[in-house]
């Protein structure tokens, strides 16, 4: 079939327009990926927009249906992981800590896909030579390296998400689950489930729910 420059721009249009609502309807993480979920997303727009618009065979009707599918399946994985948190866990996954208190764990790297050659490159680019100056390196889900060292004060990490404790937070600041309870019960909140985001910094918790 002859390519026609008339369907190459209508396609590049529907692709367009289907890109900017899925955005503004689920959010704007997929202009500033932070998770396995934002990046996939692009990565397969991407690929339905430059692999069908070229390609006469395919007709606007059936490049409209794609689309449609995309952007069904978008952000239903977008309210699924919205309103799930075990679909969040499996989706996103979780963050790593690699390094706790100058001790670098090997298994986590190994899962994490990471080699010896990674972490130290890692650590360079945050201007690090050891781990043992190393208090807390976390690896977020998306990819970045976040670390804390041994002279620095614990930032201000979030001690609740979505309605789950961060057991690993709580074990960076010497805390437990049963002391965040009693804190929390003693500020007026019984139930973790209501709680949006819970933050400590310097013996404060700051909360928000839904």
């Amino acid at each position: 079939m002859e390519l026609s420059y008339l369907n190459i721009a209508i396609k590049l249009i529907m692709g367009l327009l289907s890109s900017v609502l899925v955005i503004n309807i689920s959010g704007k993480g997929n202009l500033a990926p932070s998770s396995t979920m934002d990046q996939v997303s692009n990565y397969v727009l991407g690929g339905i927009i430059g692999r069908v618009i070229y390609a006469p065979s395919i007709t606007v009707l059936q490049y409209f249906i794609v689309l449609m599918i995309w952007t069904i399946i978008v952000l239903l994985l977008k309210w699924l992981k919205t309103n799930s948190v075990m679909f969040k866990s499996i989706l996103d996954g979780q963050p790593v800590i690699l390094i706790k208190k100058g001790v670098l764990d090997v298994e986590a790297c190994r899962r994490a896909g990471l080699t010896a050659h990674d972490i130290a490159f890692k650590l360079r680019t945050n201007g690090i030579y050891s781990i043992k100056k190393v208090k807390r390196a976390v690896l977020e889900q998306n990819g970045q390296l976040i670390v804390v060292l041994q002279d620095e004060e614990n930032p201000k990490y979030p001690i609740i998400t979505d309605g789950t404790v961060q057991t690993n937070i709580l074990e960076v600041i010497d805390k437990d689950t049963e002391w965040l309870e009693t804190r929390l019960k003693e500020m007026g909140y019984d139930n973790i489930s209501d709680i949006f985001l819970a933050e400590y910094d310097n013996g404060k918790i700051t909360v928000v729910t839904y």
